[in-house]
């Protein structure tokens, strides 16, 4: 049987935090962004990683890239574990955050492409093969001798997604990745993503709180809060279990408006 490329079992991950309790001494609290995680992603899978913020999503993937050392538990990916290999797993994967670049700012994309090739030591021809492809797939080919800081959101982000991926990694960390873009480079970016986890079987962990990303990119959901895993499963399954009622209460501090009373109302 193939391994997982994802395994964490109880991961946790802790801070400390310093308060000033008067002149001279501080008072330390701890606080848990990860409280107990039990994860595994199978080769190929596509999972969205879903939850408000600060329930503990991008410390996930900070532990899972070896940014930062988990607290307790134990976790491995592409059988590494990511504090310790940081260099070696950074060959086999890929990351985007949305609101932040790995591009450079004021070189032109082009070259950009050519220090990630340096960097990750691509082989000529694989290099160009790969950027030739997303070039076409992202439709970068006018964008190529502009400076990153003339380049859109959405267009750096295509940018951004190809810098990721030139050097073949078997796992990609999206963290929101179509934030703040307009509606067509949204489709662009969900429709390029699906057809590379369908294509090549590159295993993708998203996170996002567009509601779009997720229906048109995941099989799977898992849902966190408070650091702590809510929901693993199908977002079939979730939807099904959203199916409520709401319930719409009016408080009147005057006058009564005639018709409007308090009543239950069907979710949408």
């Amino acid at each position: 049987m193939t391994e997982p490329v994802i395994v964490a079992e109880q991961l946790t991950k802790t801070f400390t935090r310093y308060h000033r309790a008067g002149r001279l001494r501080r008072r330390r609290t701890d606080f848990t962004a990860v409280d107990g995680i039990d994860l595994r992603v199978e080769p190929g899978e596509l999972v969205g990683y879903i939850g408000p913020n600060g329930a503990g999503k991008s410390t996930t993937i900070k532990m899972l890239t070896g940014i930062l050392m988990p607290t307790s538990g134990t976790l491995r990916v592409a059988g590494l574990e990511p504090q310790r290999n940081r260099v070696s797993l950074a060959r086999r994967i890929g990351v985007v955050f949305g609101q932040r670049t790995t591009l450079w700012w004021d070189l032109p994309l082009r070259d950009s492409f050519s220090l990630i090739q340096r960097l990750y030591r691509i082989p000529t021809q694989r290099f160009h093969e790969n950027l030739d492809y997303y070039i076409d797939a992202l439709d970068l080919g006018p964008l190529l001798d502009q400076p990153v800081r003339q380049l859109s959101l959405g267009q750096r982000m295509r940018g951004d997604i190809t810098a990721a991926l030139l050097h073949d990694p078997a796992i990609v960390y999206l963290d929101e990745p179509t934030i703040g873009l307009d509606i067509v480079s949204k489709h662009a970016v969900r429709d390029f993503l699906h057809d590379l986890n369908v294509n090549t079987g590159t295993t993708i962990l998203l996170t996002t709180h567009d509601v779009g990303d997720i229906e048109r990119l995941c099989s799977r959901v898992v849902a966190i809060d408070h650091g702590r895993v809510t929901y693993d499963g199908t977002l079939e399954r979730l939807r099904g279990g959203l199916d409520l009622e709401t319930a719409v209460k009016a408080l009147y501090t005057g006058e009564p408006t005639a018709g409007v009373t308090d009543e239950t109302v069907p979710s949408q």
